[in-house]
């Protein structure tokens, strides 16, 4: 493929208009970026699994996620410290699958992390509508409010955002703890299976009630409680030492996400219902509600202070979506204007031009569920992607200098793959709109690549760097 692409001269500026902040992170803030990424999964969005597939179905479809996850994690932090670029995902899989591939996962990557704020966008005017606060009856300016101000502070830049992001991360897991804690005495193992089983579906029971069909939708929600750990590697350019601090933060967060999957997928239906929060947009405080029997004021807590952990994934998918958009700009397979930074070294343009998009659909729209899906079916194709750009990498260059390496090497991320295919599958099981929009902007994106970007592609970009000098050695390699 890389015959069939062409690079343009850049002059000697183009780089310089197009850098980062060094040395802004290091694996603590790391490792707090990746649960910012996904602690609001844990406050909204997994609860509607239990509605496809009951609490059986939700258990297994968490777990087969999180098996899945933890192997990828190991691959990425392998790529992540063998390639320390902003384009993450877009670098790996374009040394591996070449520039087609390449673009193609950061096309995936971007619909991810560009859909999955207005989802969140969605869940925080919910919790907000269920406070009270302001006397809103439409979550719009809700939806505004947030894009407005957190992409404010990631223009200031991106030190002051971690560190603020790290904060209230810390305060949403502080948030889940009470839940936890207040939630104890209320749990009972057979409130975990009070949905009715649906007696016309194959292999239903009482610990899967719609079935083998059920547990397998659900696998879209239990990808929740994970959903954006894989962005850590996006912060590469702006870590201290990427290639000793990259695996530490990543695998350090997905640790700490394997946890808090377990304690709410178990506690927050067994003290509550799994019926009584199966379809709500705010399950947590409904969840203390449902098992109190009325409003109190662990209720009120969480409502108000699990608003944290929807900010925290808002505010730092949004620094995901801008590294990645500034990636595959700078390398010419998007507008390059997009990937332009500002006096504070802030890609502005890859904040802003998705962040208007994201508040156009979360206020078009107001559906998080289905934002939910479009964004995972992003998700899990990219899944696919970056597992196999693993793979490919192990056996095309096994002498590539990896300061860290996978346990398991390819068996590890050959579990991961297989398991991502399966996802990919269930997003067809349960919502055929959102697989059908996603796959039209691929469509779109690969016409675009096709006929125009490959033509005006960066040499000088650092991922392109890193694959012509491979394939170059590739080529001396052979002769």
């Amino acid at each position: 493929m890389a015959k069939h692409v062409e690079y343009n001269e850049v002059d000697e500026n183009y780089l310089k208009e197009r850098q980062l902040k060094r040395g802004a992170a290091g694996w603590l803030l790391l490792a707090g970026l990746g649960v910012s990424y996904v602690i609001s999964g844990d406050f909204a969005g997994w609860n509607f699994g239990l509605d496809e597939g009951g609490w059986g179905g939700l258990l297994i479809a968490t777990v087969l996620m999180a098996v899945m996850y933890s192997c990828m994690v190991f691959g990425l932090a392998e790529m992540s410290s063998a390639m320390p670029v902003a384009g993450a995902g877009y670098g790996f899989a374009r040394r591996a699958l070449g520039p087609l591939g390449g673009f193609a996962t950061g096309v995936a990557i971007l619909i991810e992390y560009a859909i999955a704020p207005a989802a969140i966008a969605v869940f925080i005017g919910g919790y907000i509508e269920t406070l009270g606060l302001f006397g809103l009856t439409s979550s719009w300016p809700v939806f505004l409010a947030c894009y407005v101000i957190f992409i404010g502070i990631h223009l200031y830049g991106v030190g002051e955002a971690l560190r603020l992001m790290f904060a209230i991360t810390a305060v949403a897991v502080l948030a889940l703890a009470a839940f936890v804690i207040g939630m104890i005495p209320k749990f009972s193992v057979d409130k975990l299976f009070d949905i009715v089983p649906d007696d016309a579906a194959a292999g239903a029971s009482e610990f899967l009630p719609f079935g083998f069909a059920g547990a397998m939708a659900a696998l879209v929600y239990g990808i929740w409680f994970f959903l954006a750990i894989e962005g850590v590697p996006l912060a590469a350019e702006e870590a201290r030492d990427p290639e000793r601090d990259m695996p530490r933060g990543i695998i350090a967060g997905m640790a700490v996400l394997v946890v808090f999957a377990a304690l709410i997928l178990l506690i927050a239906p067994g003290a509550a219902g799994s019926s009584a929060i199966a379809t709500s947009d705010n399950p947590l405080p409904e969840a203390v509600r449902a098992a109190y029997g009325g409003d109190n004021a662990l209720a009120q807590v969480i409502n108000y202070v699990g608003l944290a952990g929807l900010v925290a994934s808002f505010f730092s998918i949004i620094y995901a979506y801008s590294r990645q958009l500034f990636a595959l700009s700078r390398a010419g397979y998007l507008p390059r204007w997009l990937s332009r930074t500002g006096r504070r070294k802030t890609p502005y343009l890859a904040l802003l031009v998705p962040g208007t998009i994201g508040f156009v659909l979360a206020a078009a729209t107001q559906d998080g569920a289905l934002l939910i899906n479009i964004a995972v079916f992003g998700a899990t194709v990219s899944y696919v992607l970056l597992n196999l750009s693993h793979i490919v990498l192990r056996v095309r260059e096994p002498d590539l200098e990896r300061p860290y390496r996978t346990p398991g090497g390819v068996v590890t991320t050959g579990i991961a793959l297989v398991l991502a295919v399966a996802a990919v599958i269930a997003t067809f099981l349960v919502d055929k709109v959102a697989a059908a929009i996603t796959a039209a902007i691929f469509v779109a994106a690969v016409g675009y690549f096709w006929f125009y970007s490959r033509h005006r592609l960066v040499a000088a970009a650092p991922e392109e760097e890193f694959a012509v000098i491979a394939s170059a050695e590739h080529e001396l390699d052979r002769e």
